[in-house]
This record gives structure tokens, sequence and C-alpha cells, in this order.
């Protein structure tokens, strides 16, 4: 069936009444509400139950981190990935998360699954232990691509873990995503402002690296108003990649963008070199991006690759499956990360974003969002703070408090969808929230860090995930969940192995083929 054009159309007003929204929901073609769909990617670091990170590989009982459909591995071999399948509603995404979180506390000992985005107690910065995938070509070529990122960027920024929520609406066009894009970017801030939970990191975290921190406990540093270090300059941040000003405008100038960062030599990275002087891979490529993972973003447009295909081609070709978001700290008051009533009020945003007017981005306002994006993760509690939005300069609550209020027919439409007011709940106490900021996730870190752990963040998290760990492991774990769990890990070990012994091609030439510029269009 065609997609149908939902996004606001240009000649409507910037920030419209309920009056348009109402309408534009009215619009929506039927069935479209309950047939939103979302998964989850969670990732955690493995850390010992002093708050060090664990050194040790990544379980065998856990099955293949390159076959496993739910489990893998991200930068480091000490950083587990948990991917849920996709789901209909927000309680049997959850459901799936807590099951496989289950599942990995009964294989990995006594350690523990860190709780918060900015890491563990972190060793020397070579010997973080970068994630190993077998003798593939495939394996291989992701073990040198998180080598060429420890290269370019340092290992311990890449042991900084998130949840990335997949997003996606029946009958959606290329444009009406792009749309939904443009606005999420603009409005980001929100979800950094309600959700952001890193305001403090360990100083090994920093050690020997330049910072604007604070010191808070012995081996804690902080910014007082910070809501998010991770999504601040500290976390995933490059100087190469500010040098992009990628477009959102459609799918055509997306693909330009990347393709051009894909295809252009960036001198560091060739004084790098892809070998080094004894033979072995420094990383991937010398391009400015390695492969189209390695673009940091707080949103994606994403579609469900082929076996070797280039996600770039297929997005091109087939266009847009879903959206990504990036930008979402672990809540390390939650056992497994996130709550439900974050879920709902995501899946509230997202349809904002996607139903009001999306005028094109320029690389002005490019910039300015990047601004933006920096002083809510670094100020965003500081009293009367201000952000770029055009010609106005808002306050966070005043610009949050209209983007809610807006929120309130969509919330009521899904609660209608689906039954009950928890999207509306959500709404409402994220409304609150934007008035008590002593209440934000980030405050509460910083308080309960002084107030419980002599102001360590180590400390804190390593409470909190062993609170974690212990209400998931007393919580019912229905037997024939665990075997599914087993049968499938010891089924991608045996899909690994058959992978392994049908490679013929040399991995030098692998490389080259998978790499070249004409895999990116064809």
């Amino acid at each position: 069936m065609a997609a149908v054009p939902v996004a606001a159309p240009a000649d409507d007003n910037r920030r419209p009444g309920l009056t348009n929204l109402q309408q534009r929901l009215s619009r929506l073609p039927e069935g479209a509400l309950a047939g939103i769909r979302r998964g989850i990617e969670k990732e955690s670091l493995r850390a010992h139950p002093d708050g060090t990170l664990a050194l040790s590989v990544h379980p065998k009982t856990l099955g293949s981190a390159l076959m496993h459909p739910h489990i893998t591995t991200d930068f480091s071999e000490s950083q587990l990935e948990f991917i849920t399948g996709v789901h209909a509603g927000a309680g049997a995404c959850l459901d799936e998360l807590t099951q496989i979180h289950q599942f990995v506390y009964r294989q990995i000992g006594d350690e523990l699954l860190w709780v918060g985005s900015m890491p563990c107690d972190l060793p020397v910065d070579e010997t973080i232990p970068i994630a190993v995938y077998g003798s593939s070509n495939v394996g291989r070529a992701k073990s040198v691509y998180r080598m060429g990122l420890g290269h370019r960027y340092g290992r311990r920024m890449q042991t900084i873990s998130g949840i990335h929520y997949n997003w996606s609406m029946p009958r959606l066009s290329n444009d009406d995503y792009f749309a939904l894009i443009r606005n999420f970017r603009r409005h980001s801030f929100l979800l950094l402002y309600l959700f952001g939970a890193s305001p403090a990191v360990g100083a090994s975290f920093v050690a020997g690296r330049e910072h604007r921190l604070q010191p808070f406990g012995g081996d804690t540093l902080h910014l007082p108003h910070a809501t998010s270090l991770r999504m601040g300059r500290l976390g995933y941040q490059s100087d190469a990649q500010a040098s992009l000003s990628v477009s959102y405008n459609c799918l055509e100038s997306y693909g330009t963008s990347l393709h051009d960062a894909l295809t252009r030599p960036y001198p560091p990275y060739e004084a790098l070199g892809v070998l080094n002087p004894g033979g072995e891979y420094n990383q991937l490529s010398t391009t400015l991006l390695q492969i189209e993972n390695e673009f940091y973003g707080t949103i994606r447009p994403k579609r469900v690759i082929r076996p070797g295909e280039r996600p770039l081609h297929a997005l091109c070709e087939r266009g847009v499956e879903y959206v990504e978001v990036r930008c979402m700290d672990l809540d390390p008051f939650e056992p497994v990360g996130i709550a439900a009533a974050t879920i709902r009020f995501l899946d509230v945003f997202l349809l904002h974003c996607l139903l009001t007017h999306s005028p094109p981005d320029t690389p002005q306002e490019i910039a300015a969002l990047a601004r933006n994006q920096h002083l809510t993760a670094e100020r965003g509690r500081e009293p009367g703070l201000r952000l770029q939005r055009g010609d106005d300069q808002p306050t966070i609550a005043e610009w949050g408090a209209q983007l809610i209020d807006q929120c309130t027919p969509i919330a009521r439409a899904l609660d209608a969808a689906h039954g009950g007011r928890e999207h509306a709940d959500a709404l409402d106490a994220a409304a609150r929230l934007l008035h008590e900021p002593q209440r934000l996730p980030s405050a509460r870190v910083l308080d309960t860090m002084r107030a419980a752990h002599g102001g360590s963040h180590i400390g804190f998290v390593t409470a909190c995930s062993q609170r974690s760990r212990q209400l998931l492991m007393q919580r019912p774990f229905d037997p024939g969940v665990q075997e599914r769990f087993e049968q499938l890990a010891r089924q991608s070990l045996l899909e690994q192995q058959r992978l392994e012994s049908g490679d013929t091609m040399p991995f030098e030439a692998y490389r080259q083929h998978y790499l070249s510029p004409e895999r990116l269009t064809a």
C-alpha cells in the first residue's frame, strides 16, 4: 500500500494550536496509531562488584556476539548490547528486555551490568578490550572498525552506554520520516532535560584529558547543572565530524552528505594509515567515516539491511523503514535502564515531531541546534538558561511547556487507540518535571551521590547496579524462556562456525570490496 503523507503542510503555523494538531491526527490512516512499532537496543558495561571494568571475554554461554539476534557486544568485549524484537506495546517491549537481562545475569557470575551511561572505573585506554567477533571476514571487519574508533576518538569515549529507541508507523513516506527527524533535532533538548541522567563521571574517564568539569567527591567530577554529559562535549563528539553539516531535508540530501563523508579522505586518518608498521590493521579506511554507523547523531533514519549490503545503499534504494533515537541515557533508577512511562512519552513526542510543521533545515540552524544540545547537556538545569529558536530565545521551561501542551491531543489519541490513560499520565509527569527541576533524574543522581555515597559516582552506580541485579534475579523467570535463550546461544555459535568455514576470500580483498564507493549506490 502506498505511503500517505501525514506531516504538516508548509503553510501551517510553526507553533500550531491544538485544533491544527487534532486535524492532522484525524488525517492519519485508519489503524496508524495502533500500528506503531518500537524496539530497544540497550548497552551496558560488565563491571566487577568493586566498580572496575570486567576484562573477561564475552561469555560463551551467551552465544556468538556476531550472530545472536538479541545479545551482542558494542565497542568493547566488556560492553554488552541487548536488542529486543519489534513490539506493538511498551509493556511487551520492556518484558522482553527484562527477560534478556534475567538470562544474562544467570551467565555472568558475580559481574554487574553497569546501569549508568558514563562508565565504571576504567583501566588505561589501551587495555580496554575491543570486541572480538571471530575469524570470518565480517567478524574481523567489525573488530577492525572498532580498532579505528579507538584510534580516532579514544577507547574511553566508546565505553559510554545508552538506550537506542527504534520507532516506526505504517505508511509513512521518506519525506514524512525526514520531517519527523528535522523536528526531533529541533526539540530533542527536551529529552535531554527530562531524561538525562549523567551529570557526573568517575575521574578515570578524563584522566590525561582537558575538561571543564568540577570536583564533586574524591573520585568524581561533574557539572552542577548538567543533565547528560554523555550528550555534551565529553560524550559522542568528534572534531572531524564537526566539519560535517548533514542536511535532513530529504533522503537525497542526507544520502549525499553521508556519501561524501564515507568517500572523502581525512588527512589525520591518512597519516594513521590502514595498517600499522607491523602489518596489523589500524582502521578500515582513511576516510572521514569508516562506515555509516560512525556518524554520530541524536537520531538516524534506518532500514534493515540484507547480508553484505551497505546501510546507505539499503536506505537510498528502499527508503526509510524506521528511525533510531540515540540520545537517551540509561536511567540508573530503573532495573533495565528505561521506564514504561518514558517509552510512552517518546511515542507521544515522536508523533508530535511528525505531525507539526517541519521547515527545511539550514547550515545556520544546524549550528544553532548543536549549541542548544551542548547547553542543555552541560547546563540544562541552570535557572533561566535560554536556547536559540530562530530569532527567539526561550527558556527550556518555556519552550518545553509549549511542546508538552501541543502534545495533549496526541496523548489522548494514543490512549484512545490503546486503552487507559497511560500516555496522558506520562505527559502530565513530564509537565510537572519542567517546573520541579530538583526531581529530574540528573538532579536525583547528584543528590543521591552526595547523601548516600560520599559524592562518589562509582559508588553510586555500583550500588544501583547491585540493586538492579537483585531485583531482576528475584523476579520470576520462566524455565521456557531460559531454554529458548540457551538454544539461541547454541544456534548462534553454530552459525558463526558455518560462516567462518565458508569464508574463502582474503580479508584485504573483502575489505576493499566492501568499502568500494560503488557499493554505496549499487
